[in-house]
């Protein structure tokens, strides 16, 4: 493939990723709401809802796990500063490569495969809240652990295309 496709094909990817982040992101509007109504409810009427106590958390979840897709589009995400902006460009590239390819990549792999298991498990027997007046369809919110790390690993492999290049061309990775 041509360096400068390399690059675009990214680019389209990581364009996409981030839209999907930007629409995930209004997650949080409703986890607000979510939290001022069980506030409310709790606080003015002595009477909470655990449906909405459970929202809360499946909102906070999505919004976590979508949002490493984001940070990693972004570039974003915790590393050793102090170690790392010390190094020279070629070296923070392999550092990324081999970052990706024995640690991070594997890891999200390894949750993203055993996944499926567990939502088809939650699908398969019905999974609802231990509550009784809990959320249903537990295997919905158990889904998010396999779309998240797949476009997580998806955000990974367009990093790990980006320090591919970097190596090949460093000015080409400079000028984005």
């Amino acid at each position: 493939m041509h360096p400068s496709m390399l690059l675009t094909f990214a680019d389209r990817v990581d364009l996409l990723l981030k839209r999907s982040g930007q629409t995930i992101a209004w997650v949080y509007i409703a986890l607000i709401i979510a939290i001022i109504t069980q506030v409310v409810l709790r606080r003015g009427f002595h009477n909470g809802m655990i449906a909405i106590e459970e929202l809360q958390w499946h909102l906070y979840a999505i919004g976590v796990m979508f949002g490493m897709v984001s940070t990693q589009v972004a570039d974003a995400h915790v590393r050793v500063d102090l170690l790392h902006q010390k190094m020279k460009p070629r070296t923070k590239h392999w550092v990324e490569i081999f970052g990706l390819l024995f640690l991070a990549m594997p890891f999200v792999g390894t949750v993203f495969i055993n996944s499926f298991d567990f939502v088809y498990e939650a699908w398969r027997v019905g999974e609802t809240s231990d509550s009784q007046s809990g959320l249903p369809y537990r295997w919905i919110i158990k889904g998010v652990i396999p779309a998240s790390c797949g476009l997580l690993l998806l955000a990974m492999f367009t990093r790990l295309l980006r320090s591919i290049e970097g190596l090949r061309n460093p000015s080409a990775i400079e000028e984005q």
